[in-house]
């Protein structure tokens, strides 16, 4: 059962799918064939985990979840650079840029 704003003869669903101010979402990760979970080669990064001496073992799991936090890490950094730049008036990412990030 819809209900109806007085006046509009709109359903409220209705009305929240139109103009909304939020950020929009990431697509949910898909089960198709083919689809990758992670962006950066899981080979790459469990060569990088294996030349550390102090890992003697690293699963699979280990290695996307790591693969997974590097990607958020370098998303949240590339952002906050650009946030720099954009106050800077340019859209181009410099160096200097990088160095402005402050990690939280």
């Amino acid at each position: 059962m819809a209900a109806v704003a007085p006046g509009s003869g709109a359903s409220r669903e209705e009305e929240g799918t139109g103009g909304d101010a939020t950020t929009p979402q990431p697509p949910a990760p898909t089960s198709a064939p083919g689809a990758r979970l992670s962006r950066l080669p899981l080979a790459r990064v469990k060569a990088l985990v294996k030349a550390d001496p102090d890992v003697t073992l690293a699963g699979q799991e280990a290695i996307f979840i790591l693969a997974r936090a590097a990607e958020l890490f370098v998303e949240t950094i590339a952002k906050d650079a650009y946030c720099c730049a954009q106050q800077g008036k340019r859209k181009t990412l410099q160096r200097r840029d990088l160095g402005r990030v402050s990690l939280r």
